[in-house]
């Protein structure tokens, strides 16, 4: 454009069909390059699926050489996840038998998926991408070449006279066939986008089947379902009978605990009277804190079930550093720090209000 300019002499003009030919070429591709990227995030919104995607073999996969895609569906996780609890729950309940069938559909659900997937990617998404990659690319490619020649041819035209007249119709010459080349590329492109159409339909196909075969599927769980509900209510409701309660033997006058544990009933409170007799005191080998600090004596053992709990043994004597609820403290012990019970615990030194 700036030899143009400071050559004085305007440069040669694309005729207006060749522009509007070249236009239409420009919007094709980015409509092309747009609806490649949705329809590949329509099909799995998940990025790491979608990677694997536009990376899947079709041809392997149509030959038979795998049976899915690559990745998971949704629809599987959900079926596996329903599966695993109906199994749980076990025959005898009605919700696990339901969530077996339910698990089952989904199952079924995502192998008609990965279907979907191999037939869009292959007779929807494989010919556009080759249409990006090949044709478009090839028509920018001789685009590139004509402007190239044409900066020449208009180069050399604005010497004539100083340059052999067959250096410059050699120049015109090659101008002239690139604008050619460019403009039959462009004509095919655009003479034959009913090709893009019935890739357009392939897609609608396979989502149509993709859908009829889903609500079949989803038609016969809704049916297997209701079956469940109708045969529930019409079998009788088994009443709670509680059992008989045995008879609770106190033990002997001594033992005021009922002959159990003392590390079995955390919740109560903490008395000599209510241990026994004869059970020997143990002393506690861990360091004490002065008394004179929020403090609080183990009445039981306490194993810490969950990171954060702080275990420690009947006697110990542990610092409180703060009650986050009417359940559980927080508090020190020979350096670990953690949460214990209320329950397991006499308060010696209350935490200041």
């Amino acid at each position: 454009m700036v030899s143009e300019k400071v050559g004085g002499a305007e440069g040669t003009k694309l005729d207006d069909d060749f522009k509007e030919m070249e236009k239409k070429v420009d919007v094709t591709s980015k409509a092309v390059t747009e609806v490649l990227a949705r329809t590949i995030e329509y099909l799995q919104p998940n990025p790491a699926s979608r990677a694997k995607l536009t990376m899947l073999n079709t041809v392997s996969k149509i030959r038979g050489q795998v049976k899915n895609p690559g990745y998971p569906q949704s629809e599987g996780l959900l079926g596996e996840c329903m599966i695993r609890h109906g199994k749980e729950l076990g025959g005898e309940s009605n919700f696990g038998d339901a969530l077996l069938d339910a698990g089952e559909s989904m199952k079924r659900l995502a192998e008609v998926k990965d279907s979907l997937d191999i037939e869009v990617k292959q007779n929807f998404i494989d010919p556009l991408q080759n249409l990006c990659e090949k044709d478009l690319k090839e028509i920018q490619h001789h685009l590139k070449k004509l402007e190239g020649r044409r900066l020449d041819f208009d180069y050399k035209k604005k010497r004539q006279g100083k340059i052999p007249d067959e250096e410059l119709r050699q120049a015109l010459e090659k101008f002239e066939e690139s604008k050619e080349v460019a403009e039959t590329s462009m004509h095919n492109l655009l003479e034959t986008d009913i090709e893009q159409v019935s890739q357009l339909s392939a897609l609608v196909d396979a989502q149509l089947d993709y859908h009829r075969q889903a609500v079949q599927i989803l038609d016969e769980l809704a049916e297997k379902l209701k079956r469940r509900m109708r045969e529930a209510s019409s079998r009788p409701k088994r009443e709670y009978k509680p059992k008989p309660r045995e008879p609770f033997d106190l033990g002997e006058p001594e033992q005021s605990n009922g002959g159990f544990p003392c590390t079995t009933a955390p919740k109560i409170a903490a008395s000599s009277s209510f241990r026994s007799s004869d059970k020997p005191i143990r002393t506690p080998s861990r360091s004490m804190p002065p008394l004179d600090q929020p403090s609080c004596k183990a009445l039981y053992d306490f194993e810490p079930e969950n990171d954060g709990e702080l275990g420690f043994r009947e006697g110990d004597v542990i610092t409180l550093t703060n009650q986050i609820d009417e359940n559980w403290y927080e508090g020190m012990l020979d350096g670990q720090s953690g949460f214990f019970p209320l329950s397991y615990v006499e308060v010696l030194v209350p935490l200041p209000q």
